[in-house]
């Protein structure tokens, strides 16, 4: 089974766990044409390209700003036949709350959250003091989209800049999720 990263706003740098693991294991990032500025409709069509280009269908590890991502993608295509087929699940780390005052209004048309559910197997990995959403709203997101919630504490956005270069811990999530997806 394949992983394709989808990085949040502003891309993940080298040090972001999505970097680490693409260099351990070989996945690919799902490209975008603009990371400063994303537009919805946009990063919809260029994630449904790249899964496309997979071989068999992913897993998306996504965070940020691309688990809202891979809900817009889910309601667009996930309805057609054979959607939801194309993607065997979804990891979703650290999800943003675009419709939080505090989020960044650099992105266009990501609002309002979707809280449809899922119709592929989904882990969302939520921090208990991420500044992009709250405990409470992960947990929220964790239940309409149908997906298994796995808090990990005092983690901050669970990115590079709040220590998680390598995250261990966040690849064996990962690795168990896709052995569970796969096996079903």
């Amino acid at each position: 089974m394949s992983v394709l990263t989808l990085a949040g706003l502003w891309n993940s740098g080298p040090q972001h766990w999505q970097t680490h693991w693409e260099q351990k294991h070989g996945w690919q990032r799902a490209p975008h044409r603009d990371w400063e500025t994303p537009d919805r409709e946009e990063w919809v069509r260029e994630l449904d390209a790249a899964i496309a280009a997979c071989e068999h269908p992913p897993v998306l590890a996504a965070h940020s700003l691309s688990c809202t991502l891979v809900t817009w993608w889910a309601a667009k295509h996930a309805q057609t036949p054979q959607g939801a087929q194309r993607i065997a699940g979804a990891f979703l780390v650290a999800p943003s709350d675009v419709d939080a005052p505090s989020y960044p209004d650099c992105t266009t048309g990501f609002q309002p959250m979707q809280l449809a559910r899922l119709p592929f197997p989904s882990l969302v990995v939520a921090s208990s003091n991420d500044i992009y959403v709250s405990a409470a709203r992960a947990r929220q997101f964790a239940q309409a989209w149908g997906s298994e919630l796995h808090v990990i504490g005092a983690a901050g956005h669970i990115n590079g800049d709040a220590g998680y270069g390598p995250w261990p811990e966040g690849e064996k999530l990962l690795l168990g999720f896709v052995r569970r997806t796969s096996a079903r």
